[in-house]
């Protein structure tokens, strides 16, 4: 039986525009997961488990609101927030995988498609070093050959090098053979940051898995150690540092209503 979850293959670019400019970029692979079918993904494959220790494992409890065994009742709930009918809805998640029992997401999208296969609604989870993870839950009025652009503004702090005054503009190439997830971040209108990750559809199979394990060991450990490098040479770069003021709420979400959320086109 053909899966309908896959492997998304490619790299992660970070362009820095302002006060300094700053770039890099680090290949990297994230696993696109139809939420219904991970059980029975983690019951047929060998390198490849769910909510347990593994090569590769997916756990609940790392999305959402963290419970265990959870997740998808956690984006159900989102969906009914939102005025949409999550029992129509089936739901992809591009995100990282954890690697040896560890990951670090910066950002996983959840893509809701309606019974006729469209995206009707998608969910930018935005997680921090700090433990804490906002979710932006934004409804999808049309996917044009442009792809998907939403707005919204910044609701949880990220960087030590980015304020809080932010706003975040995201454009999104749904999953097919390619991939394309974009966030342009603009202070006061002016470009401060972009961030993009570019993936080429791969099928999820050990095989495939072992291949990647081979080609990117301890993938996840380096996106994370990546991070702290880069904040070094942030500062000592002599970028301005915006210290954490810890959230109310470890795990938020923001419902984006129409009038506030950008265009598709």
């Amino acid at each position: 039986m053909k899966r309908s979850s896959a492997i998304y293959s490619g790299r992660v670019i970070h362009r820095r525009h302002r006060p300094k400019v700053h770039r890099l970029f680090y290949r990297v692979f994230a696993l696109y997961l139809d939420l219904d079918e991970i059980p029975a993904l983690s019951k047929a494959m060998k390198l490849f488990s769910y909510n347990s220790a593994g090569v590769f494992s997916f756990h609940d409890g790392d999305h959402g609101d963290g419970t265990r065994g959870g997740l998808r009742r956690w984006v159900d709930t989102q969906i009914e927030k939102a005025g949409q009918d999550p029992g129509s809805m089936r739901v992809f998640l591009l995100c990282y995988p954890r690697i040896f029992g560890y990951v670090f997401n910066p950002l996983s999208v959840y893509f809701c498609h309606d019974t006729y296969g469209n995206i009707r609604l998608i969910l930018y989870e935005v997680c921090n070093t700090f433990g804490e993870r906002h979710t932006y839950v934004i409804p999808v009025e049309r996917v044009g050959p442009k792809g998907i652009r939403h707005a919204c503004d910044k609701a949880l702090y990220v960087s030590p090098f980015l304020s809080m005054d932010c706003r975040y503009h995201f454009h999104i190439m749904p999953p097919a053979q390619d991939v394309v997830v974009a966030i342009n971040e603009t202070e006061t209108s002016e470009p401060v940051l972009h961030a993009s990750f570019t993936g080429q559809r791969r099928e999820l199979t050990d095989r495939a898995l072992l291949g990647l394990l081979l080609s990117h060991p301890l993938m996840t450990l380096k996106v994370t150690a990546a991070i702290h490098f880069e904040a070094m040479r942030l500062w000592l770069k002599k970028v301005p540092i915006h210290r954490h003021a810890p959230s109310g709420e470890r795990v938020a979400q923001t419902l984006i209503k129409s009038d506030q959320k950008g265009r598709s086109s």
